[in-house]
């Protein structure tokens, strides 16, 4: 009999090839796969919350494991394991799920956090997006409202990916001013490969005058790619909260 674990982390996403494991680059998963398996002295293979890209970070991040061990939730362990593990990823906490809980697809909603700084600032080249131009935050605001509108959201999804469906639910998009940060959150029950991203561009696209909402609203209605924004920086985009129906 195994133990179905989940486990809580953080990450930064600078020196990593996005979460997932592939051949000749080194990812979080592989980074955290190698630390447990050494820890608990059997081969674990772990399953993550979602796939974040090349650069892009998590404050939250959740990720589940079996173990034939069926008593490691203690903070000794997530003490040990963070000893384990490089200074740009931490463990938060470790608790037992039943053995069909699934850190992916038993998640009912993700929360992202895009950072833009509007000066430069040495302290976070690599945990934002440095942007001096002038932005109209009301009219970026508005257009966000126009993708509660839609399910499809094609239009800013990365091309030839292997998901069977576009379509996604979003709860909340909003843009907010703190002192120099825009920072923008949005809150689905999926997103799609590169969709935060290319929301944002296409989003500052609005801000800087260069499109309508209309012609917003336009371009999800197109479902084409080609016509959405270029897709704004990984540094700047953080996976920030993941809900579970029983957590």
């Amino acid at each position: 009999m195994t133990q179905r674990y989940f486990l809580q982390i953080s990450f930064k996403g600078t020196n990593y090839h996005g979460w997932q494991i592939q051949p000749n680059a080194i990812t979080v998963q592989e980074v955290i796969e190698k630390s447990l398996s050494i820890l608990l002295r059997e081969k674990i293979a772990v399953i993550g919350a979602g796939r974040t890209d090349t650069g892009v970070h998590a404050s939250f991040f959740i990720l589940h494991f079996d173990s034939a061990n069926d008593d490691i939730i203690t903070d000794k362990f997530v003490f040990s394991l963070n000893n384990f593990l490089p200074d740009d990823i931490a463990v938060q906490k470790i608790w037992k799920v039943k053995s069909d809980f699934h850190a992916r697809f038993s998640a009912v909603s993700r929360t992202y956090k895009y950072i833009i700084t509007t000066v430069k600032d040495p302290f976070q080249t690599e945990t934002s997006y440095k942007y001096t131009r002038k932005l109209d935050i009301n009219r970026m605001n508005e257009a966000a409202s126009v993708l509660f509108d839609f399910e499809d959201f094609t239009s800013f999804s990365r091309l030839h990916s292997d998901v069977k469906t576009n379509n996604c639910k979003i709860f909340l998009a909003e843009w907010k001013q703190e002192n120099m940060q825009l920072i923008f959150i949005i809150k689905a029950d999926r997103f799609l490969r590169n969709m935060v991203r290319a929301i944002v561009g296409t989003l500052l696209e609005v801000g800087r005058g260069k499109l309508s909402i209309d012609e917003f609203k336009n371009i999800i209605e197109m479902k084409d790619r080609g016509l959405a924004g270029t897709s704004a920086p990984a540094a700047g985009l953080f996976l920030v909260d993941i809900e579970y129906p029983e957590l």
